[in-house]
This record gives C-alpha cells, sequence and structure tokens, in this order.
C-alpha cells in the first residue's frame, strides 16, 4: 500500500517529467505561481489517472486538490480508497 509521501513522491517526479525539469521545489504552489498552466494541468491529470488507475471526477479537478503536491497526493490516496 503506497503512503501519502509516495502519491507526493510521484506526482513531483510527474510534474519533473512534465516540465522537463531535474528538480522542482516542492513546496511551491502549482497553480496559483503559474507553474502549470491548463495544458500542463489537463497533462498532469491523464498522467495520475493512468499511473494509479483511477479516475478524477470533474468536480474534483479544482485548484484546491491541485495547487500542493500534497493537495494532489491527497486527492489521489481519496479516490484510491473509495
Amino acid at each position: 500500500m503506497m503512503r501519502m509521501e509516495d502519491f507526493r513522491d510521484r506526482v513531483a517526479e510527474m510534474v519533473k517529467e512534465l516540465k522537463g525539469l531535474s528538480e522542482v521545489d516542492e513546496t511551491m504552489s502549482l497553480i496559483e505561481s503559474g507553474f502549470l498552466d491548463s495544458f500542463d494541468i489537463i497533462t498532469l491529470i491523464a498522467r495520475i489517472e493512468e499511473d494509479f488507475a483511477i479516475r478524477i471526477p470533474g468536480e474534483d479537478i479544482i485548484p484546491e486538490n491541485l495547487n500542493r503536491y500534497e493537495d494532489v497526493a491527497s486527492l489521489i490516496k481519496r479516490i484510491k480508497d473509495e
């Protein structure tokens, strides 16, 4: 069973791949800072759904669930636990 840290670390890896970076600041906001644009968000959601074998409902695709790595990890864990 994956821990919250595992989800967060995997999402950070996805963001690094998506942005072509070797490192990311895991404390920064992803959306509020403008680091991820709308296309990045759609791509990240598709990668998360594929990688974790989940479906993220449209009503959960909101900044509060996607702004920080911890927010995304919590969303993934909640969906996987349902």
